[in-house]
């Protein structure tokens, strides 16, 4: 009796004590459940705060981008020098006014940022050792940034290899380098030379295209570019020539591109034989770069009764054009009375005249002066650890009707 009330006692203890523990384990197991609820709810509140602000900063970005895309320029506003820098500035030559007007604007950039320059350049443009001599040189200094318009783009690799090596910006202008170590140029201020010299035949075309369509044999238009070396004379040379390939085509003519091996080689669309084509583009190169030998190279192409037509891609082969028609007398503007209808490239005072007299139907023009100025913001920009985008700038045409509006003007250096 007495063990069975003790057995009682035990299980009634037992249940008493089961009952008593198992509400505080519930809320213990309750208030664990709702710290983990609430830690887990601070996370993701945590997470989706650091993504909302990873979201912002990328749109950000691509706002920036996109801004930096639909104006390079500005990319530079607000720009305070570091320091007083000094920059090398390595230009082509001196033997045209183009390099002129591009120092022009690198004392406009260089005064109102406070830094220095030095320019730098061969006699001619054709001196590419002495340019390579003289740009080995000043990576020698460890300058903080170095600005280069090459002569011949191949040339400059081991150079170039060298400035980021040496942790050395490099900005090119005038002229790109597409084939440049990955990372040693850090910005490219340049006209569209493929757009400039579209631009070139674009406005030819219209002059001579009755001529085309009513010829009873083959026709021939000249372009004379000064070398195959520099990019940005190769890019305007191969814009003219393929898209004067698309108009005349698309005029129900074929085109044949003859000569320099470069220009024929680039040239893309061309679809006869120099004997079969109804329209050949003849390209000539002269042996150096100086007007005198462009000069020679355009004789000899417009000596040829059926040429109608030529194009000269820079300041100096334009002016090696107006120099051959001196003593051909051949230039003109009424292609239906036997007149070669010529197209320039660049300003100066001779090719300004020759528009103005109707020598020249036109030109194209880019804006030397803005290259050099906005050269040396890149420069100061990299030279603070600025990351940057290229800055291309267009070709526009030119003729005497337009000469003195306020878009063209300034662009027009002598």
């Amino acid at each position: 009796m007495k063990v069975r009330k003790l057995i009682a006692l035990g299980l009634c203890a037992a249940m008493v004590s089961t009952m008593t523990v198992a509400p505080v384990l519930a809320e213990e197991e309750a208030a664990t459940e709702e710290a983990a609820a609430e830690e887990t709810t601070e996370e993701e509140a945590a997470e989706e705060t650091t993504e909302e602000a990873a979201a912002e900063e990328t749109a950000e970005e691509a706002t920036d981008d996109a801004a930096a895309a639909e104006d390079p320029t500005a990319q530079f506003e607000g720009l305070v020098a570091n320091e007083a820098y000094e920059f090398p500035m390595m230009v082509k030559s001196f033997q045209s006014t183009y390099w002129d007007a591009a120092q022009e604007g690198m004392k406009m950039a260089a005064d109102e940022l406070g830094v220095t320059y030095t320019a730098q350049g061969p006699n001619s443009e054709s001196d590419i050792a002495d340019q390579v001599n003289m740009i080995n040189t000043a990576i020698s200094a460890d300058p903080v940034g170095l600005g280069l318009a090459a002569c011949d783009t191949s040339s400059v690799q081991d150079a170039l290899q060298t400035c980021l090596d040496k942790g050395i910006p490099v900005v090119t202008f005038d002229t790109g380098i597409a084939d440049a170590p990955e990372g040693s140029v850090v910005c490219e201020v340049a006209t569209d030379n493929v757009q400039a010299g579209s631009v070139a035949a674009e406005n030819m075309y219209p002059a001579i295209k009755d001529v085309i369509a009513n010829a009873e044999g083959q026709v021939i238009i000249g372009e004379i570019n000064q070398d195959a070396t520099a990019l940005n004379i190769q890019q305007r040379g191969t814009g003219f020539i393929d898209k004067m390939i698309e108009l005349i085509q698309a005029d129900g003519k074929t085109v044949a591109v003859t000569g320099n091996e470069f220009y024929v080689n680039a040239a893309t669309g061309a679809d006869a034989d120099a004997e079969s084509a109804d329209v050949v583009i003849q390209v000539a190169v002269p042996a150096q770069t100086t007007v005198e030998l462009c000069s020679t190279e355009a004789q000899a192409i417009l000596s040829q009764e059926n040429c109608i037509a030529v194009f000269g891609s820079n300041q100096v082969a334009a002016e090696g054009v107006i120099a051959a028609n001196a003593n051909l007398n051949v230039l003109g503007s009424d292609a239906a009375n036997g007149d070669v209808i010529g197209v320039g490239f660049d300003a100066g005072s001779i090719i300004k005249g020759a528009v103005q007299d109707g020598t020249f139907i036109g030109a194209v023009t880019q804006s030397p002066l803005m290259m050099g100025y906005y050269a040396i913001y890149a420069l100061t920009a990299a030279a603070n650890g600025q990351e940057l985008v290229d800055v291309p700038t267009e070709g526009y045409w030119y003729d005497a009707t337009n000469m003195e509006d306020e878009s063209i003007a300034p662009n027009l250096y002598d």
